[in-house]
């Protein structure tokens, strides 16, 4: 009974994962407003009302793809930043393998930077936990910083670290807007994308020079 049991909650757990697979292809190719529960249930290969034994609606998914991507992002960021010496090469790690991170699964990306803000339920509703995690990492490799003297500690931490996400997600957005056409150039033409990854180190050298300590 108890391995049956075992196996149940397995199905769904992969069944609910399958689900949110298909939702943020589904929500990349269309977009948030334009894609039906149907499209989602379609690309997941489920029927439309096995959706919603999962989910209560097409914002509760949205939430749910966020959550589920937010968790890896931060558990990739803990492990990227765990190991290494000095905390300006672990905000170096930290800003390189979230660059790396949008360039390596661009559809998580424009779900994140462009989809996620058409809920208003998200935007006003949720309380965002997962996000309040990689700031609190983000925030700390700040602190440690401070601490050594190594940058101003005129800023404080948690507002440093919003400035600095805030960098990285105007970057992801630049570069997931860039991937589209659009107009003044020949039909079909595309605009030519910047290297994110190389971003990185441009990322860093703004960050410790705007907030190195003034020599006295």
């Amino acid at each position: 009974m108890t391995v049956h049991s075992a196996q149940s909650d397995g199905e769904k757990r992969d069944k609910r994962d399958r689900i949110l697979s298909a939702a943020e292809r589904i929500f990349a190719r269309h977009g948030f407003f334009a894609a039906k529960v149907s499209d989602v249930a379609k690309e997941a290969g489920v029927a439309d009302g096995t959706i919603y034994l999962y989910f209560k609606s097409k914002d509760d998914i949205l939430i749910s793809l966020f959550e589920r991507r937010m968790e890896q992002v931060n558990e990739r960021l803990r492990d990227a930043t765990a190991n290494v010496k000095g905390p300006i090469e672990q905000l170096r790690a930290f800003v390189r393998t979230y660059l790396q991170l949008v360039h390596d699964e661009p559809a998580a990306a424009e779900v994140l930077t462009i989809e996620l803000r058409q809920s208003s339920k998200f935007m006003k509703e949720y309380e965002n936990p997962q996000f309040a995690d990689f700031l609190r990492l983000l925030g700390g490799i700040i602190t440690a910083a401070q601490e050594k003297g190594l940058i101003d500690s005129a800023i404080p931490a948690h507002v440093a670290a919003r400035m600095i996400f805030g960098m990285l997600d105007e970057l992801a957005l630049a570069w997931v807007l860039a991937k589209q056409p659009f107009g003044g150039g020949a039909a079909g033409a595309r605009p030519k994308k910047f290297d994110i990854v190389r971003a990185a180190d441009w990322v860093i050298t703004l960050v410790t020079r705007g907030l190195e300590k003034e020599s006295t």
